[in-house]
């Protein structure tokens, strides 16, 4: 217990140490003199606007959506008893990708740009909307992952038709991008947007450690301790699928936080499955915040998009845990 606590701390200092980085790291480097007098200097002076308007909530953005991934990945892959099991395996990435290109096809971004966090948020309430439908009148877990993969899949399909039909290569080159992911002009009312169905979403998974941990052992023990298997897998599914829809509706697509996450705190912290929860959401959040300052490195040509660096890290990432568990594959 002392080594879970100590390794929860080390994490939250590591992120504060992060965010610190994050709002002194930009176009305008700040130090942090200038970052204290950001927030408490007039709401008119250039640094308080580039501290408060422009950093923070890009900062506030990157750790709720981190530990959003991680968290979610950590819940999933522990009710779905599968290690490669992440956010996206229940397609509420994909669908709320759907509706952000919906979105920028129909020009409505253009009249008013949250048009595209209300349709990737809309698309991915569709999505756990299907879910939840399934969850009541199903209880088999393997019947839930094909209903996400399936949901996925059209969702994807649904994503190349429109870009096939956009006539205007600016137009699939605004999707394209805002699929590959990124926090860069973020503000403060995309952060509030996406609060309250994050918040949801953590509130649904955050006690769900102790059903988790009594799962891992089989269904039958876990029912026999009092477990409510299906009232357990209905909180993880809809409280993911609610707070993933809302970080993607945030930032775009961001793959591999909710695959890798889960599996580094295992190899640091702790092999409980509801154990992982707490350090899977604090170090996700730290893993995002740093991507993210790497996409502030200067690049030649176009800037690095957020998608584009967790994909580069998490791509190796997966193919090394494929490897670790493949005996359990057999």
């Amino acid at each position: 217990m002392n080594k879970y606590i100590t390794s929860n701390l080390l994490l939250i200092i590591a992120l504060i140490l992060t965010a610190i980085a994050s709002l002194m790291i930009g176009r305008t480097p700040l130090d942090v003199s200038e970052i204290l007098y950001g927030f408490v200097g007039p709401a008119n002076d250039p640094i308080s606007i580039i501290v408060i308007e422009l950093r923070l909530p890009r900062v506030l953005l990157g750790i709720l959506i981190g530990a959003t991934l991680g968290i979610s990945g950590a819940a999933l892959q522990g009710v779905l008893r599968n290690p490669l099991a992440d956010p996206g395996v229940i397609g509420v990435t994909a669908s709320a990708s759907l509706g952000a290109v919906i979105a920028i096809h129909s020009g409505l971004a253009i009249m008013w740009p949250l048009f595209i966090p209300l349709f990737a948020m809309a698309g991915a309430l569709i999505a756990t909307a299907i879910l939840l439908f399934v969850s009541v009148r199903e209880s088999s877990l393997l019947m839930l992952i094909l209903v996400g993969i399936g949901i996925s899949s059209l969702a994807i399909a649904g994503v190349s038709l429109v870009m096939n039909m956009a006539e205007s290569p600016m137009s699939v080159r605004d999707m394209v991008m805002w699929m590959l992911g990124s926090l860069e002009n973020r503000t403060s009312t995309d952060l509030l947007l996406a609060l309250p169905f994050i918040l949801f979403g953590w509130i649904m998974m955050i006690n769900v450690g102790q059903g988790l941990n009594a799962l891992s052992v089989g269904e039958d023990t876990a029912q026999s301790m009092g477990i409510n298997i299906s009232m357990l897998k209905l909180r993880v599914v809809i409280g993911s699928a609610i707070s993933v829809g809302a970080a993607v509706a945030a930032c775009g697509s961001i793959g591999f936080i909710g695959l890798v996450v889960p599996h580094m705190v295992r190899g640091l912290i702790t092999n409980e499955p509801g154990g992982i929860l707490i350090p899977s959401a604090l170090m996700g959040g730290l893993l995002l915040t740093l991507a993210d300052l790497m996409t502030r490195l200067p690049m030649p040509g176009a800037t690095l998009q957020l998608g584009v660096v967790t994909s580069l890290i998490g791509a190796p990432a997966f193919l090394y845990i494929v490897y670790k568990t493949r005996n359990n594959m057999r």
